[in-house]
């Protein structure tokens, strides 16, 4: 399923084929030495982690074809200036972004017709 945006008149943007992405339940930060090309998890991220980064996994497409889908969603961050970065996390392409950015690049994510997973708590609201 391919979906177009319609944006003043006539500028078309193309989305992508609808993906579903989750947030990783930790945080990460850059790796020492790695400047940019690696990132580790922090064990505690605390309400001031302004140098934390958020990881968003796809859950669909997976495997091989994952890679390209998720070099166009930081295509579609990086046209709005959100930093974010694609890299290898658990054996699976993950983007990666800053804590303050999370809700910019879901925000733009949602706008290409990218799903975003949400975790159920469980207990029933009734």
């Amino acid at each position: 399923m391919t979906c177009k945006i319609y944006v003043s008149g006539d500028t078309i943007l193309n989305t992508l084929q609808l993906s579903i992405v989750h947030r990783l339940p930790q945080s990460y930060r850059w790796s020492t030495g790695f400047a940019g090309s690696k990132v580790e998890p922090i064990p505690q991220s605390g309400p001031d982690c302004d140098n934390c980064l958020v990881g968003l996994r796809l859950l669909s497409p997976d495997g091989e074809k994952a890679w390209p889908v998720m070099h166009k969603l930081s295509q579609a961050l990086s046209d709005i200036s959100v930093d974010c970065s694609v890299l290898e996390c658990e054996g699976e392409p993950c983007l990666f972004v800053n804590h303050q950015d999370e809700f910019a690049a879901t925000c733009r994510l949602k706008n290409f017709g990218v799903a975003i997973a949400e975790p159920f708590s469980g207990q029933n609201p009734f």
